[in-house]
């Protein structure tokens, strides 16, 4: 795949350039280049100390859709660039570059099901202990949400210590996104990539999410 420069991108070489805080975007759903982002502020979310509403917590405790892991990534990433979207800074080359990283497992989608239909759900890309989010969607209320908060409990569970969201915005700052320096992100990090934890150590059904939330949900309430 191509950068502005027509330089050609591996998916090592993608890594490589998450490892030192560099993210991918393109202008356009169709343009066929991409360029690299090294912003002078970073957005991220506390794992442990995430941001739930009460109406949220009442809804997720319903258990309303099945939630599954990496079981239907390349249409979690379509339907996150064009899913109640008119533009979006995910081209064909990004969105080919993340599917050979899921093909490694090192990409990863929580999804959302309402039977067979896939409602909801949030991809991005782990490296060490650090979770890069790239984006999310939704075709129903809540679906989103109850996606991004299943990754939340699993990263805690499995012992992840950063959930990078890129640049903060309304809709992220509802769950505790806060924004941090290029210095304190790049400090953070290289630590934090260095961890030896594996997101597929807990199990990938809806069962195993459950388990997951509750037992996230209960040492907040055990801290608070």
């Amino acid at each position: 795949m191509s950068t502005k420069d027509n330089k050609i991108i591996t998916s090592d070489q993608l890594i490589k350039a998450y490892m030192l805080g560099l993210f991918p975007m393109s202008d356009s759903r169709t343009n066929k280049n991409f360029f690299f982002v090294d912003p002078e502020i970073r957005a991220v979310i506390p794992i442990f100390n995430f941001h739930i509403s009460k109406s949220l917590l009442r809804l997720v405790k319903k258990r309303p859709y099945n939630i599954t892991l990496n079981k239907a990534f390349p249409d979690v990433i379509e339907s996150c660039a064009t899913i109640n979207r008119t533009e979006t800074w995910i081209n064909r080359g990004i969105e080919s570059l993340f599917i050979s990283l899921h093909e490694m497992k090192r990409a990863h989608s929580v999804e959302c099901w309402q039977g067979n239909q896939l409602v909801g759900g949030i991809y991005g890309l782990a490296i060490g202990g650090v979770f890069f989010a790239e984006s999310m969607f939704s075709s129903v209320p809540n679906g989103s949400k109850i996606a991004l908060l299943n990754l939340v409990a699993r990263l805690w569970r499995t012992g992840f210590k950063i959930l990078d969201v890129q640049f903060l915005n309304d809709h992220l700052l509802q769950f505790g996104a806060y924004e941090i320096s290029k210095n304190e992100f790049q400090t953070n990090l290289q630590k934090a990539i260095q961890l030896k934890v594996d997101i597929l150590s807990v199990g990938e059904t809806d069962d195993d999410f459950s388990d997951c939330l509750l037992t996230f949900l209960q040492a907040r309430m055990e801290m608070s």
